[in-house]
């Protein structure tokens, strides 16, 4: 079971994590995901931080295989996170070079990875499987949790399960795309098509009337062979981050110019962010606990990140949880984390410490 920590106890939390540990990390980042371009930035962002805090780092991409590129990190376009990969760059890469790269002799002497591959094949529990075979401690959530976390429609099961709302919801595979048009979805409209399996709202699509949901269908089976129908909830956007079993304060996202799509994410200046979110605080405490909750129905540790829609009327609806969320310079995570004074090198530590302690 998980404890609800209220804000002011915070100072004591605190305290559990002032003792000094210095390790060798190697801090995976990239992968062949379409969200390659943000994992990128996010693992720069960590190993830097993890430099700056005194620990030995090492940036290693599982794309590259065994065969890696010297300090190929510090050449990244400094607003690479802005763009993502195209499936052209991602095809020159071969998932069997994440194999060779954790069996490799390029992690002897690690003492714990820190995990930033967003997205398919590095949050889905296929490399944390790899990592479990190779016994070495790795950040964030373990296999099922990861698996279960991605799947979307599975996540949403559980949240029923656990009396957590989530918005009403239709999971679409090959056999049920041969449905008449109108029996595709027959909720209310606008509704948000997006792909089982991904992140970073790469092909998700707002779709308005019946007339737009096969194209968008058809841009979020790019990404996935199975594709989610979600009812939109008009309202606030809000995500609860957890790092251990703390709720951090809660952020309200407020996107400038339309919903929040992979350029308002990752492009600065885009995306307005209150933290904490300026809420009633019985409310406030409310959706933290259900983040909380939703944290653990899933099975999740370490820190991870759950997203929610806050209707006018306060009812509130649990959409997914991010498993290995950005960390990036606009990510959310060190957002609620800075707000309770938690620098951004200290978060990283933290997270290591986590990751030791499984």
């Amino acid at each position: 079971m998980i404890l609800y920590i209220p804000p002011h106890f915070y100072q004591t939390i605190n305290s559990l994590f002032q003792k000094k540990i210095t390790v060798n990390i190697a801090v995976f980042l990239g992968g062949i995901s379409p969200e390659r371009n943000v994992s990128l930035a996010s693992g720069r962002s960590v190993a830097n931080a993890l430099r700056e805090a005194g620990h030995t780092v090492v940036s290693i991409d599982p794309a590259l295989g065994k065969f890696q590129q010297i300090n190929f990190i510090e050449n990244l376009p400094h607003n690479i996170a802005e763009f993502s990969a195209s499936p052209e760059e991602l095809v020159q890469y071969s998932l069997r070079n994440y194999f060779e790269c954790v069996n490799s002799s390029l992690l002897d002497g690690i003492d714990v990875l820190f995990l930033t591959t967003h997205g398919k094949w590095g949050e889905d529990g296929v490399l944390q499987s790899l990592l479990e075979l190779r016994g070495i401690p790795y950040t964030g959530s373990r296999v099922l949790a990861s698996a279960l976390a991605m799947d979307k429609a599975m996540a949403k099961v559980f949240f029923e399960r656990e009396k957590i709302a989530t918005p009403r919801w239709k999971i679409l595979s090959s056999q049920n795309l041969q449905l008449q048009h109108s029996a595709l979805w027959q909720g209310k409209f606008p509704c948000v098509v997006k792909p089982n399996e991904g992140g970073s709202t790469i092909g998700m699509s707002m779709v308005q009337s019946q007339e737009e949901l096969l194209p968008a269908i058809a841009s979020a089976k790019k990404y996935s062979s199975k594709v989610l129908l979600e009812e939109y909830i008009e309202g606030k956007e809000l995500t609860v981050p957890v790092l251990g079993e703390t709720a951090l304060p809660v952020i309200e996202i407020k996107p400038k110019g339309g919903f929040y799509d992979y350029q308002r994410k990752y492009t600065k200046g885009e995306t307005d962010y209150i933290c904490p979110a300026e809420l009633p605080l019985a409310l406030e405490e409310e959706i933290r606990e259900a983040g909380l909750r939703a944290y653990a129905a899933l099975g999740c540790e370490g820190y991870a990140r759950t997203d929610f829609r806050l209707q006018p009327d306060g009812k509130f609806y649990c959409l997914e949880v991010n498993t290995l969320p950005g960390m990036t310079a606009t990510s959310l995570v060190p957002k609620a984390a800075k707000a309770v004074g938690i620098e951004f090198p200290e978060l990283c530590e933290r997270i290591v410490k986590l990751a030791l302690r499984k």
